[in-house]
């Protein structure tokens, strides 16, 4: 088996970037409460947010939120134990969602040190001082690589990998794959006439070797990171055309877990010298629309199926794809690890508490905290939730021993 190593560097109680600090959904190191007052967690603080998908993201007792504002996209920095603003920062947008959906920015934020790092829905990627709110340096991607909006313009959380912030970015001319100097915003390399997805990037190490994967539109990329060499392709798409792939890969031992929609299924590969071995595949297992799962002692757990059809809650054995148990039409939602327990936020804004265990479901705390239409991924930082919903962002508090926010 190969070890695998993620590049976050955050303090054991920090969210810095989508899916947590080891990007997979998982806060190892939370201590939460066994069950909730009957009324549910209590709310320590909430606030009115803007339009956009993207959910907050923690480090460092700060809170950082993006967001669009009439005509701008705002980023915001408060403090994450009382809500109080320390520094916005924003700049003009003309995005429109052709769908009709959500005018603003989709994708989370990045903390990495002192800088914060964001992308909007028209492509602008800004760096910005994690102190102050000071501008480094943005790049307008659309118009430096005549990246595509797509279906509901563009949406990749940045990873920072070494010196780079990774996108993934459906750009022409061997730009469908970006990496930037982190501290400049310099192209460092370029690589894929791949279409982006709504999936973003992940990093690891297997058998001594260092990896970005991408999912792109065309399937699962292997890429060098220090020099963007591809360094192996696995295409994986939906046939038809009107589809996407969102959920990020999950790197599990020297293993890769990807998962689409629309009668695409999932395919669990071993990374080898030779590149990927298709340990299984299938469309009857865990068939992810947005949502990514995460992993338990051998157990996925996530949704199966298309948002609007009213996916599965299951959960599937990893290494065989057998499905152990299936809340059928559950609806929508994103689903978190916190120790040995789920963190289940629908669609409806309703958090569930559960186990996470291969012999069912079965919920310890229920609670309605935002109402319809949440999308956007919660952040847990040291036992407070904070949960963004269509137009309120809530902190909870779900720690532990009677534990209360100071």
């Amino acid at each position: 088996m190969g070890a695998f190593l993620f590049l976050a560097q955050a303090h054991a109680g920090d969210w810095p970037q989508f899916l947590g600090p080891t990007r997979d959904g998982v806060a190892a190191r939370e201590d939460l409460a066994a069950k909730w007052p009957a009324g549910g967690p209590p709310v320590v603080w909430k606030m009115e947010v803007g339009h956009g998908f993207a959910g907050p993201v923690a480090a460092g007792g700060k809170l950082i939120l993006f967001h669009r504002m009439g005509d701008v996209e705002r980023v915001e920095c408060m403090d994450a134990l009382t809500g109080k603003p320390v520094w916005a920062a924003e700049y003009p947008t003309n995005y429109q969602d052709d769908f009709g959906f959500d005018d603003g920015p989709r994708a989370m934020p990045t903390i990495a040190g002192d800088r914060v790092y964001t992308f909007g829905a028209e492509g602008a990627l800004h760096c910005w001082d994690f102190k102050t709110g000071k501008q480094v340096w943005a790049v307008d991607t659309k118009k430096q690589f005549a990246a595509g909006k797509g279906y509901f313009g563009m949406a990749c959380s940045p990873l920072v990998e070494g010196n780079a912030v990774v996108l993934n970015l459906g750009g022409g001319d061997g730009a469908g794959v970006v990496a930037f100097d982190k501290e400049s915003g310099k192209v460092l390399w370029k690589a894929t006439d791949d279409e982006a997805s709504y999936s973003s990037p992940i990093a690891a190490t297997i058998h001594g070797t260092r990896y970005v994967f991408v999912f792109t539109r065309a399937g699962l990329v292997g890429i060098d990171p220090p020099t963007g060499k591809v360094l192996f392709r696995f295409p994986w798409r939906a046939r038809m055309d009107a589809s996407v792939n969102a959920a990020t890969p999950l790197v599990v031992d020297d293993m890769v877990f990807i998962s689409a929609s629309y009668n695409t299924g999932a395919a669990l590969l071993r990374i080898g010298e030779k590149g990927p071995e298709k340990i299984w595949s299938g469309d009857d297992a865990m068939s992810n629309h947005y949502a990514t799962c995460v992993v338990a002692d051998g157990f996925l757990y996530g949704f199966d199926g298309r948002q609007e059809h009213g996916p599965n809650l299951r959960c599937v054995e990893l290494k065989t794809g057998k499905v152990r148990w299936s809340e059928e039409h559950f609806g929508a939602g994103n689903v978190l690890l916190a120790g040995k327990q789920l963190l289940v936020l629908t669609e409806k804004g309703e958090l569930i508490s559960a186990p996470a265990s291969p012999e069912g479901f079965k919920p310890t705390g229920r609670a309605q905290i935002l109402g319809f239409g949440t999308r956007a991924y919660p952040a847990l930082a040291d036992g407070l939730l904070y949960a963004r919903g269509k137009d309120k962002l809530v902190c909870m508090d779900l720690r532990g021993g009677g534990g209360k926010a100071k």
